[in-house]
């Protein structure tokens, strides 16, 4: 079963404002027709577009003469070797009294930085790492909310070639040990605690526990966000952020150029199979990734107020800072989404003039579901882009933006993921947008779906895979020397072809639709169902406020085969009963085929996500059968699995 697709866009650009993107001048100065083939040229003409790429998009550092170093190895390609540049000096080129970000924290605290000052806070907390020992190589780790203070740390630790890693502060102990515990650290900079739906969470405790069982530690550095004066005595070596000496006002930011693969960031895998793999990105992958995608893909201006709702713990944190480098102002917001009535970051839209607007699919579901209608209560003239990732974003999804945010938008789904700290497919400014469906494969990435035999299909689903290097794969994991762990992650199933893990479609259109996770997709009978075309559906129904789709091995024991079991949280007040599941049955079997039909449909109170927000399809899967989930710690909510266990629904 596929989507129906729609042969009518619903969002064309108009010709005069597509031609003035970044994304037409690129076309027109490599004398191309249209996106296909800069595509094409792109990937057929890997060194020769990432070096125009560097060049075009306004890189600083030393290119070099060389591009790319045995492109036919996949791992193993050597991007610009000669390079040397630092990601930060990127991100700082611009030093005036414009804009470099606003904070909102709920409706609690607002702040507001220039490009001066946050120039002169990165010189404060250079200095401060430079005293402490910090140089490069060495690991910088925020355990933070998205406050301003991170981006300054995380700016003035890259600066100095230092590698920056970050969790969210809703973490437990156990999951930043899992973390950081890894990358030993020798710098940790927390928070005293978070706000968090109008209420105050404090992370004293918490970061004193943490501290004592990391002896990689040399300082800690607590920022005050809850309490301008924390009590911090009880975590060892720790000193407030307000306490680091100031320096003069004239203070030079000292930018360490490094090797185009030198390592910037330490990303995490969402561990709820293990450990978490440690996922090293470098200065040169990153920065040029960001800003072929910000610029070209996304038509981010100088001048652009930019926003993504996220926490430290998710990638697009890290896509979204590097806006900077851009000339665009950061709109940075920590806290609930549905905070101060819901519409909070909708009054964030319209107070600042939000010109690009960032967020989850499961976000736009649940503003859905609650009615909102944004583009009634609120003015978004300046709004001109809407950003979708995290899950695949329904078509239902889609008509709900256009309908109830704004008619003249471009509306960009985007995948990827920590792996790439960036996107596969995404948007694109000067192409139509299509219900249900991402727009095209990005520039430099030559994405293609595989079936099992590894063949290229067109029209059917399959493996999301890229067959060529591009600069932002990872440059290893942490302590995998040989990397043995690298190669089984992404090159096992296809020799010298990464595999995502995305089970995926290319359309008529050229545009992209991803199905789910390739680990969690269901396969009844010995047919590949994606998750997505089942929550598509129910969450189609006023009652669902949300779902979980598991194959549960059925008959007991017979891991051949499986049958789909369908778990549901419904509204308030509402009771799974026979009539609910018979229309919840036949809205799937009407829309999708007979082998798409659960059969068993189970309520739950909750279903449990990681910190980011996806739900976790393989934690309930190994509840159900009685199998051990191997890190609870990596879930926002772990205490919803309990709702999965042991259910007697299941037991015939």
């Amino acid at each position: 079963m596929t989507y129906a697709i729609d042969p009518t866009p619903l969002w064309t650009p108009n010709p005069a404002s597509a031609g003035a993107t970044r994304m037409a001048q690129l076309i027109a100065a490599e004398g191309k027709a249209d996106y296909a083939e800069l595509w094409q040229w792109s990937v057929d003409q890997p060194a020769a577009f990432w070096s125009k790429l560097w060049d075009f998009c306004g890189a600083v550092g030393d290119k070099g003469s060389q591009t790319l170093l045995d492109g036919d190895k996949m791992p193993g390609a050597r991007w610009f070797p000669e390079a040397r540049l630092n990601y930060a000096e990127n991100l700082l080129q611009r030093r005036d009294a414009g804009e470099a970000l606003v904070f909102w924290g709920e409706d609690k605290v607002k702040r507001r930085l220039s490009r001066a000052e946050l120039y002169a806070e990165v010189a404060r907390f250079q200095q401060f790492l430079i005293a402490a020992g910090v140089g490069e190589g060495d690991r910088v780790a925020g355990y933070l909310p998205n406050l301003p203070e991170t981006l300054v740390a995380m700016l003035a630790a890259t600066s100095l070639g230092a590698i920056w890693s970050s969790a969210s502060p809703d973490f437990g102990v156990q999951g930043v040990l899992d973390r950081f515990g890894q990358i030993e650290p020798k710098v940790l900079i927390c928070v005293d605690g978070y706000w968090y739906n109008g209420k105050p969470v404090d992370c004293l405790e918490k970061n004193a526990a943490v501290v004592v069982q990391m002896p990689s530690l040399l300082k800690t550095v607590v920022v005050p966000y809850l309490n301008p004066a924390p009590a911090i005595a009880g975590i060892a070596q720790a000193l407030s952020w307000t306490d680091i000496p100031a320096v003069d006002s004239a203070k030079e930011v000292i930018f360490k150029r490094v090797a185009f693969e030198h390592p910037l960031y330490i990303m995490f895998s969402s561990g709820t199979t293990g450990v978490p793999k440690c996922i090293v990105h470098c200065h040169g992958g990153v920065l040029l990734q960001h800003l072929k995608e910000h610029q070209l893909h996304s038509d981010v201006r100088p001048g652009d107020r930019l926003f993504y709702f996220t926490t430290c713990g998710w990638m697009m944190w890290n896509w979204l800072v590097s806006g900077l480098a851009c000339g665009a102002t950061l709109l940075l917001y920590d806290g609930s989404p549905f905070a101060g009535g819901g519409t909070v970051l909708f009054d964030y839209a319209a107070a600042e003039k939000m010109t690009h607007f960032g967020t989850s699919a499961k976000f736009i579901d649940a503003a859905a579901k609650l009615g909102l209608t944004p583009g009634k209560t609120h003015d978004l003239t300046a709004l001109r882009a809407m950003f979708s990732t995290g899950s695949p974003l329904s078509p239902e999804g889609f008509d709900w933006v256009y309908r109830e945010i704004k008619q003249d938008i471009l509306l960009a789904s985007i995948s990827g993921g920590t792996d790439i700290v960036s996107c596969f497919v995404l948007g694109n400014p000067v192409l139509p947008v299509y219900r249900g469906e991402i727009q095209c494969r990005g520039l430099g990435m030559a994405v293609d779906v595989f079936d099992d035999e590894g063949r290229p299909v067109r029209q059917e689903k399959g493996e999301l895979v890229c067959t060529r290097p591009f600069p932002v794969m990872p440059v290893g994991f942490w302590n995998d020397p040989d990397g043995r762990k690298y190669h089984a992650a992404y090159f096992e199933r296809f020799a010298n072809i990464w595999c995502h893990g995305d089970f995926s479609e290319l359309t008529a259109h050229d545009g992209v639709i991803i199905y789910g996770r390739s680990d969690a997709t269901l396969n009844p009978g010995g047919v590949r169902i994606g998750t997505a075309e089942i929550y598509r559906q129910v969450e189609q129904l006023p009652e669902v406020l949300e779902s979980l789709v598991i194959g549960q091995a059925w008959p007991p024991g017979k891991e051949d085969d499986v049958r789909v079991v369908l778990f549901v949280r419904l509204q308030e007040g509402q009771v799974l009963d026979p009539s609910l599941t018979e229309r919840i049955k036949q809205q799937i079997r009407d829309n999708t085929t007979p082998r798409h039909v659960p059969a068993k449909v189970v309520q739950v109170q909750d279903i449990p996500r990681t910190k980011s927000g996806k739900i976790v399809e393989l934690a309930v899967r190994n509840v159900v059968q009685a199998q051990p989930v191997k890190n609870v710690e990596a879930l926002a909510n772990p205490e919803a699995l309990e709702y999965f266990r042991g259910r007697s629904e299941l037991a015939d």
